[in-house]
Parts: structure tokens; C-alpha cells; sequence
């Protein structure tokens, strides 16, 4: 009988906290992923941290985090710490450190909220013009300690990317998301239209 038969998703329960680097590797074969050593040390790291935070960690939790890390292996701008304060009375500040192009920049900032205050600080580290077209979050399995994928959209003079991010904490999926939007934009910018042909006379 399957899973599916009975109405269960399926997805199930196959690694934990406990779960070695070579369980963990099957499991992205039999998902259908091929990591170089380096990527796939980080994506196992990554996962040891996930399974610290939750009680179930699901297929589909593994591959938010692989695509994360997939997304994320070469961009220009990368994240590296992210702090939010907030709570009844108080005025959210995010304290925010960014890598760009190998330099480290660090800010605190406020917002109007905490998910505004993580995108000021963004801004502030890596100033551009770019809007926010959408913002949406949306869980990626069930419960309390499930991940949120974030999606960020952002418009700057005509071009339009969208980023995408998943963490067990939704600002710094927010953080994540909307860097990657970043990166992507980096790489709109950069294309140019293509030379004119020469016809040979």
C-alpha cells in the first residue's frame, strides 16, 4: 500500500539530527540531486542545523534547503548574519551583515516593522533602486517549526526578478530571498543588448 492510498502524503520521516553525511547523501540521490563535495558540505551543515530545530524534517524540507544552497553557491552578495529585534513597545531594528563581492558590510537600522527593518538594512548596505513588487511567505510543510519560503518580487527600471528562500525562521528567509532577487538583478544588469551583425561587403 502506498501513502498515497490513504491519503498521506509522500513525503516521510527519513533522516534526523542523527542522520550521517552518507544516509544524507542517498536521500539527495534518491531525490534526484548531484552536489559537488563542496556544495554538499554546506548543504549537509545546513541540514544538521535544520534537524537541530525541528522534530520532523520531510523531503520537502530537504529540498528547500538544497535549493537554497544551490541558488546561492556563487551569487555576489550573500548573507551572513541577521539579528531582528521586535515585540510589543519596542521599534524593530535588524542588525545585518552582508558579503559583497568578498567585503563584509554591517549595519543596524529600523523599520517600520521587522521584515521593513531587515529590507532597510539591505538597502543600506547595498544601496539601489529597485521596489518591492511582492513579499509572501508561505509554509513548506506543516506545524509550528516549519520552514517558510519566502518570495521576494523586485522592479527596477523595467527589469523584474523574483527571489526565493526557505529558513525555520521567516526573517531570514526574508533576508535570503530578497538578496537573492538582488543577486539576480545584478545578473540583468550586466547582460547587454547584442552587437549589431556586420554583413561583408
Amino acid at each position: 500500500m502506498r501513502p498515497e492510498d490513504v491519503g498521506v502524503k509522500s513525503t516521510s520521516l527519513m533522516l534526523g539530527k542523527l542522520s550521517g553525511r552518507h544516509a544524507f547523501r542517498d536521500k539527495l540521490e534518491s531525490m534526484g540531486y548531484q552536489m559537488e563535495d563542496a556544495a554538499f558540505e554546506d548543504a549537509f551543515r545546513r541540514f544538521k542545523d535544520l534537524a537541530d530545530k525541528k522534530k520532523h524534517v520531510f523531503d520537502e524540507d530537504i529540498a528547500a534547503l538544497v535549493d537554497d544552497e544551490i541558488i546561492r553557491g556563487h551569487d555576489p552578495i550573500k548573507v551572513k548574519y541577521v539579528r531582528v529585534e521586535t515585540g510589543t513597545g519596542i521599534k524593530p531594528q535588524a542588525t545585518m551583515t552582508l558579503a559583497v563581492h568578498g567585503e563584509d558590510r554591517t549595519t543596524t537600522i529600523g523599520g517600520g516593522g521587522p521584515v521593513d527593518a531587515v529590507f532597510c538594512a539591505i538597502r543600506e548596505l547595498y544601496p539601489h533602486a529597485a521596489t518591492l513588487q511582492l513579499f509572501q511567505i508561505n509554509a513548506v510543510t506543516e506545524g509550528t517549526d516549519a520552514q517558510a519560503t519566502v518570495n521576494v518580487r523586485l522592479e527596477e527600471n523595467g527589469r523584474t526578478v523574483t527571489g526565493k528562500a526557505s529558513d525555520t525562521d521567516t526573517l531570514v528567509a526574508a533576508a535570503y530571498a530578497y538578496v537573492n532577487a538582488l543577486n539576480k538583478l545584478l545578473v540583468k544588469r550586466e547582460k547587454q543588448a547584442p552587437e549589431a551583425l556586420t554583413v561583408a561587403r
